[in-house]
C-alpha cells in the first residue's frame, strides 16, 4: 500500500466510524451512523477495502414467510387436515358431496381437500366415497412438516430457515409437501459487514487529512481559493462510457446529396419534374408507343385527380403525333397507329426522371447542355426484398454535337468512380427509345458478382427531333437504392426506410 497522505471525506467519514466499533458492523447501521444511503456506503467500504484499509464481508441466508395464501388460513388448520379429523371421528368414509358439511368447510376448500388427502395417502376416493387409509389414521393427531413449518411461521413472522430447522421442523419434507400450494415464500437475503484493518485504525490514528473531492475546478473554488484544500478527482480513460450518437442525416439522405454533389462537381445543371405527370412526358415524348404494356395499370399508377394534364405548346405535340404515326421528319416508318391525344393527356405518378430530362430537352434543345435529376420514381411492382413501389433515380442527359458513346461510358465511369465503385462492366442492351443501349453493371464483394444498376444510351432521333434538337443526345436512368444498399451493406430494400433506430444510430457518418 502506497503512502496514503490524506482521504476523501466520505472515506474518513465512514473508515472513522468502522474506527469506532469494535469487530464488524453491519452496512445498515453503518449507514445510519454516518447518516448516508446503504448503497453509497457499500461503495464506499468497497473502496476502502481495495486499498486494505477495511475488511467488507457479506453472508447469505434464506428467508421464509407465509405467502397470501399462506396468510389467508389464518392459522387454522389445512382443509385436508380438517377432513381427516372430521372422517376419522366416525365411520371413516362419507360420500364426497357430503365433506363440507361434514368437516364445517366451503364446497372449495373441500373439494380442493381430496386432491391432498389422496397425494398423501391419508384416503383413497372410490366413486362417490373417501376412504380414510391406514396413513390417514396414523396421521390424526401429528401434524406433518408441512403443517410444522406453516405454525412456525404464523402470523407475520419472518424467520431465517436455519432457525425454522433448529426448532425440529424438516425443512426438506416441508418443501416437497408444499411445493406445488405457494403457502411459503422463499427469499435469498445477504447480510453485509465491514470492520477496520489495522492499516485502517492506524491511518485514522495518524491523523490523516479529509479532502473534499472534485470533478472540476469551478469559479468560486479559484475565486475564494478553495482550490488549495481540495482534490481533483482522477480520471481512468480506460473505462467504458455512456455512448453518444450525433445527429445526423438519414444514410439514404446523405446518398441522395452526395449523387446531386457528383453531378454538380461534374458541371451538371439540375432539374427537376413534378410527381404527377402526364402520359405525353412519361411515354409519348420517349416514343413509347401508346399500347406498349410498360403502360398498363399492372405497371403504372394512374391518377384519378386530376383525370387529364396539360399538353405543351401544338407544334410539339404535332411532331410528337406524327412521329408515331408514320415517323414524321426523322426518317423512321414510326409505330404505324393512329395517335391519341386523349391518352397522352392521362395523368400518372411518373415512372422515371427521363421524364425531367426530356423536359429540359424540349425547354431548351441547343447544345451544349449537361443536365441531371434525382428523386422519387413510382411503378405497380410487388414488394420484395429488393423491389418497393418507390424508388429513386438519378437521371441525366448530354446535349452536345459531339457526343458519342465514349463520352457517355466515361460520365458513368467518373460517376461511379466517385461513389466509391472501381469495377463496372457495361453490356450491350435494348430499350424503346435509346439505340445504341447498354446497362451499367458493378461488382459487389460481397455477393462475388455483377449486379445490374440501372440503363443508358444514345436517345434515338424520333425522341430528339420532334423536341427541335438535331444534335446527339446521350442519357441515362440509375437505381439509387441498390447503391445505397451495397454501400451499408443492407440485404433488403426496406431495410433503409424501416424505422431501425439501432441502424440510424450505429451507421458511420461517413462511408467509404
Amino acid at each position: 500500500m502506497s503512502e496514503i497522505t490524506w482521504l476523501e471525506e466520505t472515506d474518513h467519514r465512514v473508515l472513522t466510524a468502522l474506527c469506532a466499533t469494535d469487530g464488524a458492523i453491519g452496512l445498515d447501521a453503518l449507514a445510519a451512523a454516518v447518516s448516508l444511503d446503504a448503497a453509497r456506503v457499500k461503495v464506499v467500504v468497497d473502496g476502502l477495502a481495495a486499498r486494505d484499509l477495511a475488511t467488507a464481508s457479506e453472508s447469505v441466508w434464506v428467508e421464509l414467510r407465509l405467502a397470501p395464501k399462506g396468510k389467508a388460513l389464518d392459522g387454522s388448520a389445512l382443509p385436508e387436515r380438517t377432513v381427516l379429523e372430521a372422517l376419522a371421528a366416525g365411520p371413516g368414509e362419507a360420500r364426497i358431496a357430503e365433506l363440507a358439511e361434514l368437516a364445517g368447510l366451503d364446497k372449495k376448500a373441500a373439494g380442493e381437500s381430496l386432491r391432498w388427502l389422496t397425494d398423501k395417502g391419508w384416503a383413497t376416493r372410490e366413486k362417490d366415497r373417501v376412504v380414510v387409509t391406514d396413513a390417514g389414521r396414523a396421521a390424526v393427531g401429528a401434524p406433518g412438516a408441512d403443517e410444522a413449518l406453516l405454525a412456525a411461521l404464523a402470523g407475520d413472522a419472518r424467520r431465517p430457515a436455519d432457525d425454522v430447522a433448529r426448532d425440529g421442523v424438516d425443512l426438506d419434507a416441508a418443501r416437497a409437501l408444499l411445493a406445488k400450494r405457494k403457502l411459503v415464500d422463499e427469499r435469498r437475503r445477504v447480510d453485509r459487514s465491514a470492520a477496520a484493518t489495522t492499516g485502517g485504525r492506524a491511518l485514522i490514528e495518524s491523523g490523516v487529512e479529509a479532502r473534499r473531492e472534485v470533478t472540476q475546478l469551478t469559479p468560486e473554488l479559484l475565486a475564494d481559493g478553495g482550490w488549495r484544500s481540495v482534490a481533483l478527482k482522477p480520471y481512468d480513460v480506460t473505462l467504458d462510457a455512456e455512448r453518444w450518437t450525433p445527429g445526423k442525416e438519414h444514410p439514404f439522405r446523405r446518398v441522395l446529396d452526395e449523387t446531386r454533389r457528383v453531378f454538380l462537381e461534374l458541371g451538371f445543371e439540375e432539374t427537376a419534374s413534378p410527381y404527377c405527370e402526364s402520359s405525353f412526358w412519361d411515354f409519348d415524348a420517349l416514343f413509347q408507343p401508346q399500347d406498349h404494356p410498360a403502360r398498363d395499370m399492372q405497371d403504372t399508377f394512374y391518377v384519378k385527380t386530376p383525370a387529364e394534364a396539360r399538353l405543351p405548346d401544338a407544334a410539339i405535340v404535332d411532331r410528337v403525333r406524327r412521329t408515331h404515326e408514320d415517323g414524321g421528319d426523322t426518317g423512321s416508318v414510326g409505330w404505324g397507329y393512329t395517335w391519341s391525344e386523349a391518352t397522352s393527356k392521362t395523368t400518372v405518378l411518373r415512372t422515371h426522371t427521363t421524364a425531367a430530362s426530356i423536359r429540359a430537352l424540349a425547354d431548351d434543345p441547343n447544345p451544349p447542355r449537361k443536365v441531371f435529376c434525382v428523386g422519387p420514381v413510382f411503378r405497380n411492382e410487388t414488394i420484395t426484398y429488393k423491389h418497393l413501389p418507390v424508388f429513386h433515380q438519378i437521371d441525366g442527359i448530354i446535349v452536345d454535337e459531339h457526343a458519342s458513346l465514349a463520352s457517355l461510358l466515361g460520365t458513368l465511369k467518373a460517376f461511379y468512380n466517385k461513389m466509391g465503385f472501381d469495377r463496372f462492366q457495361f453490356r450491350p442492351a435494348f430499350f424503346p427509345y435509346t439505340e445504341p443501349s447498354l446497362e451499367v453493371f458493378v461488382w459487389h464483394d460481397g455477393k462475388g458478382d455483377w449486379v445490374e444498376m440501372g440503363g443508358a444510351g444514345i436517345f434515338r432521333p424520333e425522341v430528339t427531333q420532334p423536341l427541335g434538337c438535331s444534335v446527339p443526345v446521350l442519357a441515362w436512368g440509375l437505381g439509387l437504392e441498390r447503391l445505397a444498399m451495397f454501400r451499408f451493406g443492407i440485404e433488403r430494400i426496406r431495410d433503409l426506410y424501416d424505422a431501425s433506430l439501432d441502424w440510424l444510430k450505429e451507421t458511420a457518418r461517413c462511408q467509404w
